[in-house]
């Protein structure tokens, strides 16, 4: 029996030593440059260990989850970089991109700086749009699709927009077409995931457009599988509970208005190829249609805004496919109910909250947000797309991205919902 039992310690203790010359080793030759929150080394993804006996399986688990709790844990410090942080120059105002005419006009872009206001919270503003998002959550009446599963109950393919900085301790949820450019550019910079020459990119706008979407320069939480295997939802809630949160949100159908505009009225021969065809075909009653994108423009043939409308109602939609991330609903996208978040920053105040955010996450004296374009879809457009959309059809786009609306503190657009 004593015999049994020594092996039986033996067994976890020389596991968990394992785990952790894996974790030295990693951080000893690997390249990605995503550091922790600890004067230890960062995680490998974990090889094959030696099994213990069915009896010690329990007492093995446990001893692991505690000593990955302590190591990763233990002297996490919210907001505060590991290492000792050289001073940063001064961040130059960095040039305007180069943007084809046409480009300009949609998007149109504007790259004057604003001055935002400086105070911690505006108004409570902050405390009061987490107050809502907790209090819906929480409310049983209000009810939407993947409300009540929990975070573990999240496909881990629906994670892979939550971006890691283990630097400096944040998490961001990036919507797009919701300044997500920029403030990816941002999590670059912060985290020294991109070099540039040897050398880690300090000004965001500096960050070729290729780069910052490409997938491979961020770490996100659906990598973790394969770095960390059966211990990746463990290290998840440990830097969803250290981390900072945040991310940024923007009035649903204005969101939709400005991605109808930016896929379908420039020329992108993905969307062209994956989305405009099927629409033009089934809702335009298009056949025989150009393989390329400038040919289907120069025939004058695009997607209406109500071909679009027709493509997001449609049931058949979805049973193809989830929406394309730029028009998926953010509660879809984000999580907000599973994941507890710190910062709730608007489009609509987007020059305030950039300031502000970078204060709480003791970075602005490390740079500041990129001047942020103004996108010319603004809220009061939202007539002119509308008016030749069906009542019966704005009413049921509302009903689809109603939670969006709600949870984050959006009016019911009542003047697109009656006669």
């Amino acid at each position: 029996m004593t015999k049994t039992r020594l092996f039986r310690l033996w067994l976890v203790l020389g596991s968990v030593f394992m785990v952790f010359l894996i974790i030295v080793y990693w951080d000893n030759v690997g390249t990605a440059h995503f550091y922790l929150h600890t004067s230890f080394p960062r995680p490998h993804p974990l090889a094959p260990l030696l099994t213990p006996t069915h009896g010690a399986e329990k007492e093995f688990t446990s001893d692991v989850d505690a000593f990955l709790q302590k190591l990763l844990g233990g002297s996490l410090k919210q907001n505060a970089p590991s290492g000792k942080r050289t001073e940063q120059p001064s961040v130059p105002t960095s040039n305007r991109p180069v943007l084809s005419n046409a480009e300009e006009s949609v998007r149109g872009y504007d790259w004057s700086t604003r001055d935002a206001q400086q105070g911690p919270d505006p108004g409570g503003q902050q405390a009061e749009r987490r107050s809502v998002l907790r209090g819906l959550c929480a409310n049983a009446s209000f009810v939407f699709p993947t409300k009540e599963r929990s975070f573990d109950d999240i496909p881990n393919y629906e994670l892979n927009h939550l971006i890691v900085d283990d630097r400096h301790g944040v998490i961001y949820c990036y919507v797009p077409k919701v300044a997500c450019t920029n403030w990816k550019r941002v999590m670059i910079v912060l985290s020294e995931s991109l070099l540039d020459r040897g050398a880690p990119y300090r000004d965001p706008l500096d960050i070729p457009r290729e780069y910052v979407h490409n997938s491979s320069t961020h770490l996100t939480f659906n990598k973790f599988w394969r770095r960390y295997g059966k211990f990746s939802r463990h290290l998840m809630k440990i830097k969803l509970k250290k981390y900072t949160k945040f991310l940024f949100v923007r009035d649903p159908f204005v969101r939709l208005i400005s991605a109808f505009r930016s896929k379908f009225q420039l020329e992108n021969e993905e969307f062209y190829r994956k989305f405009a065809v099927p629409m033009l075909k089934m809702y335009a009653n298009r056949s025989g249609l150009p393989t390329s994108v400038s040919e289907a423009f120069s025939a004058g043939l695009k997607v209406s805004f109500a071909n679009f409308i027709q493509y997001l109602l449609d049931p058949r939609t979805e049973k193809l496919a989830p929406f394309n991330e730029h028009w998926r609903q953010v509660h879809r996208l984000c999580h907000p109910c599973q994941i507890d978040y710190d910062f709730v920053g608007k489009l609509e105040t987007l020059d305030q909250d950039a300031a502000q955010l970078l204060r709480l996450l003791k970075v602005d004296n490390l740079l500041h947000f990129p001047p942020s374009y103004r996108n010319r879809t603004a809220s009061s457009w939202e007539e002119d797309w509308f008016a030749t959309i069906p009542l019966a059809w704005r009413q049921q786009l509302y009903k689809l991205y109603e939670a969006d609306f709600v949870l984050f503190g959006y009016p019911k657009p009542e003047n697109l919902l009656r006669d």
